[in-house]
């Protein structure tokens, strides 16, 4: 945070933590020749993604999508971090308005005609994680860390891309303990496409947009399209919608009592002692 930033109409936590207001700068996009960059813009409270977010975000990608102008787009976000997941602390801007889903927005980076590359570092975490894995392609820096943490918080999955993936015992192993994961295991796993000096993470996002943006298009296209069916056709649109599923939706529906109890402090005590209760019998290798 800026020193010379004011705070002082911010919505607070109750440790005192100010949380920005929604902005219509929350999501910004840049052309350079044939390539879209948009960056997620929440950097101080690491692009955490509210439904302010959700809407810019989707109608950047809308524009991407139709303007004869781009070839290919880039997803990132500003500050140390990709995302850390959905906003914990929206509820203090209370946004009635209609927006769309996380799934809503990572969906139509799946079913987009022109190629999306994720460039992430920091966090990218619960949705954040999700969003840079529904994605084209992946491109890390070296200190990223990765993971479907949102289990710690009692929450469930938002968007269903893991078991797409990685195998059945590593969706179980990311989704059911709920660490994070470094670059390297995230490589291994084949989360991402490459690792890179932190320094080069937006460089080499751009020699790959170029070389994408060189191709023919209309078979860079199709080749997603096709890409995409064998994984349709694997099942991948019933998936994702699994809390349409009855007995999927009552398990979900029951919710989970000392999540309540943990979230209670969290309103009431703020982060810090929400993350102490979460974690105090949480054992991690993070």
């Amino acid at each position: 945070m800026t020193n010379d930033m004011n705070t002082d109409t911010w919505q607070k936590t109750p440790d005192g933590i100010p949380i920005p207001p929604p902005s219509n700068d929350d999501v910004l996009t840049e052309t350079t020749n044939n390539i879209r960059v948009i960056t997620l813009n929440r950097p101080l409270v690491l692009n955490a993604l509210n439904k302010n977010v959700q809407r810019l975000l989707l109608h950047a990608l809308q524009k991407a999508d139709t303007d004869d102008d781009v070839s290919v787009v880039i997803l990132t976000g500003a500050g140390r971090a990709f995302s850390a997941g959905g906003d914990m602390w929206s509820h203090l801007y209370p946004d009635d308005e209609p927006g769309p889903s996380g799934t809503d927005v990572q969906t139509y980076i799946w079913k987009m005609n022109k190629p999306v590359i994720a460039a992430i570092r920091g966090h990218a975490v619960g949705q954040g994680f999700e969003l840079a894995g529904v994605c084209d392609f992946t491109i890390a820096s070296e200190n990223v860390k990765l993971g479907e943490i949102q289990i710690r918080h009692g929450f469930g999955i938002p968007m269903l891309i893991t078991p797409f993936l990685v195998g059945l015992k590593k969706a179980k192993e990311i989704l059911m303990l709920g660490e994070t994961l470094t670059a390297q295991e995230a490589l291994n796993l084949g989360l991402i496409n490459k690792i890179v000096a932190d320094e080069d993470l937006m460089p080499t996002a751009n020699t790959w947009a170029e070389k994408l943006s060189k191709l023919p298009q209309n078979t860079v296209r199709s080749n997603k399209a096709i890409i995409r069916r064998v994984y349709e056709l694997a099942g991948f649109d019933d998936a994702i919608m699994y809390q349409d599923v009855p007995e999927i939706a009552a398990l979900i529906d029951k919710g989970d009592a000392n999540a309540d109890r943990q979230h209670k402090i969290r309103e009431k005590d703020g982060w810090t002692a929400f993350k102490e209760v979460r974690d105090q019998d949480y054992v991690s290798s993070d």
